[in-house]
């Protein structure tokens, strides 16, 4: 007797409706694919910012000396703003994401996956910003900010692989507190009932794929419809914010300007209010330089490949500098600010992440620098992981330690081999 063959499913297969399509899920009829899971948990509430530049750092002013691990070390030149918090932080030498590519693996900073790489993941290269987005979903106004001063921002992506657009000093001001008027307030509100409408036809025209499949490509298209579900949940869910009145502030509406320091501690002051007005939980900021600055004339790239020149390399200590100083600037700022949520101050429940993908101008991605500060984890050292193969550890590990942290409930993310241990939190 002849077995019956399947007739294979191509991938190029859409529900659609109302000039939407939208793509199904890659099922063992096409290719094999692997699973993951979030779900949330009831621990307080958290918050995450990550800061970073596209040029990684001048690392002889940036790392501890190898040798100094532990609590006790001589804080380097570059962190050297942070000596005011310096139980709050730890550095972290010998992390990364064992990748080569140079400007290529800026993107890589909060996923540990170029681009290019991202389609033989699960979950693509979304990275750690919109993971924890994800997870707020519509508890906040915005579920992340993606933010800028002087740079593209070129770290944030979706699980679609979509580059987060990011927003200068200005538009956050706006997004913030100005309210929109009625007009835009009926159109935002037609926009989701049309989306709403067009998951309608998906959800059933799905019925008759479901028909189609076999019983384990059905269990991963019920998970496909509760992806789909849950975006007919959060629309649902973002329709009252278009009603609810923006917080009021004494803030005067900001222009980008001329300096990089002025321009960087303006964006502080705003997401320090974004935090204490709970209008986001989530947001990465990438930050430049102009010219002109500290009285320095060139571009940050110039800078970046600067072969030991001491003008070169003096001039990226005060660009990094500055960059480490905002963000000490925003821990102060935090932590004189009450938390109406949990108690104690808003700084006790945010974590603060420094870093870029590409760990110097010269396009090494070896030792990315790595700074961490916030509440709820054991920090105030010099972590010095293993240098040489095949010992060393992922940068993912401290990625998904916050992913945890944030309560979401995953035991993979990226690249990740675990967690980074001793990082207890509360």
């Amino acid at each position: 007797m002849m077995a019956t063959m399947k007739t294979p499913m191509h991938r190029r297969r859409f529900l659609r409706g109302g000039g939407v399509c939208l793509g199904l899920p890659i099922f063992e009829a096409m290719m094999p694919t692997a699973r993951a899971a979030s779900v949330k948990t009831s621990r307080p509430v958290k918050r995450m910012i990550c800061l970073t530049n596209n040029y990684g750092v001048y690392q002889k002013a940036f790392f501890p000396d190898q040798h100094q691990s532990g609590r006790s070390y001589d804080l380097p030149p570059t962190l050297k703003p942070l000596e005011r918090h310096r139980d709050d932080f730890s550095v972290f030498s010998n992390l990364d994401h064992g990748l080569t590519g140079g400007h290529a693996c800026v993107p890589t900073f909060l996923n540990g996956i170029r681009p290019d790489m991202a389609a033989g993941f699960p979950e693509g290269n979304i990275s750690m910003d919109q993971k924890a987005a994800e997870f707020v979903g519509a508890a906040t106004r915005f579920s992340s900010m993606t933010l800028k001063v002087k740079e593209h921002n070129q770290v944030s992506f979706t699980s679609a692989g979509v580059q987060v657009p990011a927003i200068d000093v200005t538009e956050m001001y706006r997004k913030l507190f100005l309210d929109e008027g009625a007009a835009s307030k009926e159109q935002e509100r037609r926009r989701l009932q049309r989306h709403g409408s067009i998951l309608d036809v998906v959800l059933d025209q799905a019925k008759g794929v479901n028909r189609k499949l076999g019983r384990r490509d059905q269990e991963k298209f019920e998970e496909y419809l509760d992806s789909v579900r849950s975006l007919e949940r959060k629309i649902g869910q973002k329709q009252p914010w278009l009603d609810r009145p923006k917080p009021d502030t004494e803030l005067k509406e900001p222009v980008p300007q001329r300096q990089t320091a002025e321009e960087m501690k303006i964006m502080m002051e705003l997401m320090a209010v974004a935090i204490e007005t709970d209008s986001t939980r989530v947001m990465t900021l990438a930050s430049g330089f102009a010219n002109g600055d500290f009285g320095l004339q060139g571009g940050y790239h110039g800078f970046s490949h600067h072969g030991e020149r001491p003008d070169h390399t003096e001039a990226l200590q005060k660009i990094e500098g500055n960059q480490i100083a905002q963000m000490a600037l925003l821990i102060d700022l935090l932590k004189s600010k009450e938390d109406p949520l949990n108690g104690g101050t808003l700084f006790d429940h945010t974590m603060i992440l420094y870093g870029c993908g590409m760990a110097t101008g010269t396009h090494s991605c070896r030792n990315m620098p790595l700074v961490l500060a916030g509440g709820g984890f054991k920090l105030g050292e010099h972590r010095v992981m293993p240098a040489r193969e095949p010992h060393r550890l992922k940068a993912c590990n401290l990625l998904l330690s916050m992913l945890q942290n944030f309560g979401l409930e995953v035991d993979r993310f990226g690249t990740s081999t675990g967690t980074l241990a001793g990082l207890e939190w509360s």
